[in-house]
């Protein structure tokens, strides 16, 4: 039996594989094996030596402070796509919002009441004041074609768009699950140059952090709309309200709020609803809640993001599982000394992610504390556990 912490209320589809029969999860639970998490700050939290895994039900890991698990041999898992549907729908419905005028249209039909039989007149005739546009055979930019912006790039072209995307980091899969009609953009340039709306659909990182700015939005159509779903750092926000003040950007719809936008006319501010649907919701708990059960049953590692994806087939055997730096002759010595103490290894794994690696060996008896301790005596491993 196995203790999972959860530091966040959490939908109950993750006792499809946490059941009660094997895990208790409890949001104190003690000495836990196990954490799902949604958005609590883990960065000053106190992690239990007991942890083996950390399972965010969501994409991004920003209040994890996954680097820092790594050195402790703590496995940090997202759910990549679980709540893509609910943001590509949220992404779509602001697209068509922002282009017709709707919040503005409806917050002045509401000044319109106590005008009894005269409302209708008056909405006919003040309805001139919010005329919009159709999004069909507009250009959309879509950057990043993940999970969300993937299914954002096809639906669009299902309205009638003509949709460009680009992405450095195209992985086969995504790829294949795009619309041929969506264009292969050349660069992020080009997606800038010739779009009429922009999505974006990448990670925070270093090399996207304020990726929009000054610089960029001044290469940029013309009353272009941009949206903002992945997070709100992407966005240099006095470089945004200055294009929105002077017209160079018609409206900007994000996900993510900020008191220096709040008023700012043609700024569209939602408050963080993209994976907010009782459907993502469910989603991402069963895929963090899955990832979880398959590591600390067999060592399987799916969905990491601050380990390298690892998985061998397991056969009931003694598993050694062992995180270590990646460095050279580590693997050696690990061999070595199971070959001193006339192991025999039935099968073996290692994958490596930056400057972490993973070990997964199966041998034909049990580990002996002996093993353990001598294992224990190479400097660059991080932690071992035995299944």
């Amino acid at each position: 039996m196995k203790n999972i912490l959860t530091l966040n209320p959490i939908s109950n589809r993750i006792y499809d594989h946490l059941g009660a029969a094997d895990y208790t999860v409890a949001n104190d639970a003690a000495d836990p094996a196990g954490i799902l998490v949604r958005s609590a700050d883990m960065h000053s939290y106190e992690l239990p030596a007991s942890v083996l895994a950390v399972a965010r039900a969501g994409a991004g890991t920003n209040n994890i402070p996954c680097a820092d698990y790594a050195k402790k041999g703590v496995v940090v898992f997202n759910t990549p796509g679980a709540n893509a549907n609910g943001v590509a729908e949220l992404v779509l419905a602001a697209m068509l919002l922002s282009s017709r005028n709707l919040l503005d249209a409806t917050a002045w039909v509401s000044t319109l009441k106590g005008n009894g039989a005269e409302v209708p007149k008056m909405a006919e005739k003040g309805k001139k004041a919010f005329v919009g546009n159709e999004i069909k055979g507009k250009k959309l930019g879509v950057i990043g074609l993940g999970a969300i912006g993937g299914i954002v790039a096809n639906n669009a072209c299902a309205l009638g768009m003509n949709v460009s995307g680009f992405d450095t980091y195209l992985s086969v899969d995504a790829a294949w699950r795009l619309s041929r009609d969506v264009n292969r953009a050349a660069s992020q340039d080009q997606i800038f140059a010739d779009s009429d709306y922009i999505t974006l659909h990448v990670p925070l990182v270093d090399s996207t952090r304020g990726m929009i700015n000054a610089q960029s939005i001044a290469s940029m159509k013309d009353g272009v709309t941009i949206l903002n779903f992945s997070r709100g750092e992407l966005v240099d926000v006095p470089a945004m309200i200055a294009a929105l003040e002077t017209g160079k950007v018609k409206r900007y719809v994000t996900d993510f709020a900020c008191d220096e936008l709040i008023g700012v006319k043609n700024a569209i501010l939602i408050p963080h609803l993209g994976a907010s649907t009782p459907e993502s919701e469910d989603n991402c708990a069963e895929m963090a809640a899955k990832e979880l059960d398959q590591y600390l049953r067999y060592g399987t590692i799916v969905n990491s993001v601050n380990m390298p994806a690892c998985e061998l087939p397991y056969t009931g055997r003694t598993r050694i599982c062992i995180f270590h730096n990646n460095v050279a002759n580590v693997i050696g010595q690990i061999t070595e000394i199971i070959a001193a103490d006339k192991i025999n290894i039935s099968d073996m794994i290692n994958k490596s992610k930056g400057d972490v690696a993973y070990t997964m060996i199966d041998i034909d008896c049990e580990a002996s504390d002996k093993l353990l301790a001598d294992l224990g005596t190479i400097s660059d491993i991080l932690r071992i556990r035995v299944i």
